[in-house]
């Protein structure tokens, strides 16, 4: 299943920027960033449910937050690309 991970995590510390960080390299070993705090990860409810456990630990609830919208295995249609970044296979190869 496609779920499409979008965050906002407070950067106004050195600690936020240290979870901010952490937020992204957690994302990263999971799905593609398609924008600067959006990812889409094609994953099974077993990894979603792991990722969601470790985005939550890594966040301070009081001001930072998550947003995860679960697009489901017929997501293709579902998505539109406009502008400069490229859209890409989440099934496919990845380019390097």
């Amino acid at each position: 299943m496609l779920v499409v991970i979008a965050y906002d995590v407070d950067t106004t510390t050195s600690a936020g920027q240290k979870r901010l960080r952490k937020v992204a390299r957690i994302c990263v070993a999971y799905g593609q960033r398609v924008q600067n705090s959006v990812f889409e990860c094609d994953i099974d409810a077993a990894t979603l449910a792991e990722l969601r456990n470790e985005l939550i630990k890594a966040i301070d609830e009081s001001v930072d937050s998550l947003r995860f919208y679960n697009l489901g295995d017929n997501y293709k249609n579902r998505i539109t690309q406009v502008g400069a970044k490229k859209s890409y296979d989440p099934e496919g190869f990845l380019a390097l």
